[in-house]
C-alpha cells in the first residue's frame, strides 16, 4: 500500500477541498444543494479517489482511481468558472481556486504519466 499523504497530488487536492468549502460557505441558501454542493462533491472526489487508489493493491487499480480523480479535477475547473460567471464567487476567489485547481490537475497528470507502462 502507498501512503497517500506523501503524494503531492493528494496534498494539493486536500488544500483545494478546504478552499472550496471556505468559498462555498458564503453561497446563498438556494445554492446549498445546487452549485455549492457540486463544487464540494467534485473537490472531495479528487482527494478521496487519490486516497482510495493509493489503498488498492495493484498498480492498475491505483491508476484507475487517479484517472477518476483527474476527471473530477477537470470537472471542478468548469464548476469554478460557472460560479464566477454567475457572480457566486469573486474574480479574485475564482482565480485563486482556479490556480489551485490547475496545480492539482498538473500534479495528477504528472503522476499518471510517471506511472504509464
Amino acid at each position: 500500500m502507498r501512503d497517500h499523504r506523501k503524494l503531492e497530488s493528494f496534498q494539493l487536492a486536500d488544500r483545494l477541498v478546504l478552499m472550496v468549502y471556505e468559498e462555498t460557505g458564503g453561497f446563498p441558501a438556494s445554492e446549498r444543494f445546487g452549485l455549492a454542493g457540486q463544487l464540494r462533491r467534485a473537490s472531495v472526489s479528487v482527494a478521496a479517489n487519490i486516497v482510495e487508489g493509493a489503498a488498492r493493491r495493484t498498480d492498475a487499480e491505483f491508476n484507475r482511481y487517479l484517472d477518476i480523480a483527474f476527471g473530477s479535477i477537470r470537472e471542478l475547473g468548469y464548476l469554478i468558472t460557472v460560479a464566477e460567471r454567475l457572480g457566486l464567487v469573486s474574480v479574485d476567489a475564482a482565480t485563486s481556486l482556479g490556480n489551485m485547481q490547475s496545480r492539482t490537475a498538473a500534479a495528477i497528470a504528472a503522476l499518471l504519466r510517471s506511472r504509464a507502462t
